[in-house]
């Protein structure tokens, strides 16, 4: 395993960490709101540090989609 050892969650993990539907987080993801990488197959993954830091408010949280 290389040196990048980090956790890196699903939408739906995060989903389930900001109590929102897991299209909400795909939406945060495509506009810059929160940084995703992608998977060779194509699916997004989110740092669980970057994650963290947003629920513990470090960073301007991502507001509820209405």
């Amino acid at each position: 395993m290389d040196g990048n050892s980090e956790r890196l969650l699903t939408p739906g993990e995060v989903a389930a960490l900001f109590r929102v539907d897991p299209k909400t987080v795909t939406r945060w993801a495509a506009s810059g709101r929160i940084s995703s990488i992608r998977t060779p197959g194509g699916h997004r993954r989110f740092r669980e540090s970057e994650v963290r830091a947003l629920l513990g408010g470090d960073s301007a949280s991502p507001e509820p989609a209405i």
